[in-house]
């Protein structure tokens, strides 16, 4: 039983690299894909939102911002743009670091200390957000 021969129909599935390397398959390709379509998807009518409201505040005083931006609509919409931003951006950083970066290593503290920087971005981001329009 310990010479037992390997059952021959897993490798099969595996690509030629797979098979050479002993790896299956991420599964996590699909899911990243769906994430930069959506959040890219959320940020088209929250950009063209932002840029038309920053037009139309052309010339106004912070006075006359920090009111508008204590509006519900604007603050949501505002924090809203700020998460898909920040999301959009980690994710497309990435897949850059994945594609590009060799050492096992590297890539690894690469992707972590991309994901703490957008996360403590998004937050600065939303808390000035919040005492702009709270």
């Amino acid at each position: 039983m310990a010479n037992a021969p390997r059952t021959p129909h897993v490798d099969i599935l595996r690509s030629p690299l797979g098979r050479a390397r002993g790896l299956g398959s991420a599964r996590a390709g699909a899911a990243h894909w769906w994430t930069q379509r959506i959040t890219s998807l959320a940020l088209v009518p929250l950009t063209l939102w932002f840029l038309c409201a920053m037009i139309r505040m052309l010339g106004a005083t912070r006075d006359d911002i920090v009111y508008w931006m204590a509006g519900p609509l604007p603050i949501v919409l505002m924090i809203a743009l700020v998460i898909a931003t920040f999301h959009h951006l980690q994710a497309g950083l990435q897949v850059v670091i994945e594609d590009y970066v060799t050492n096992d290593a590297l890539r690894i503290g690469s992707i972590l200390l991309l994901k703490g920087l957008s996360l403590l971005l998004a937050l600065a981001c939303i808390i000035s957000v919040l005492r702009l329009g709270l």
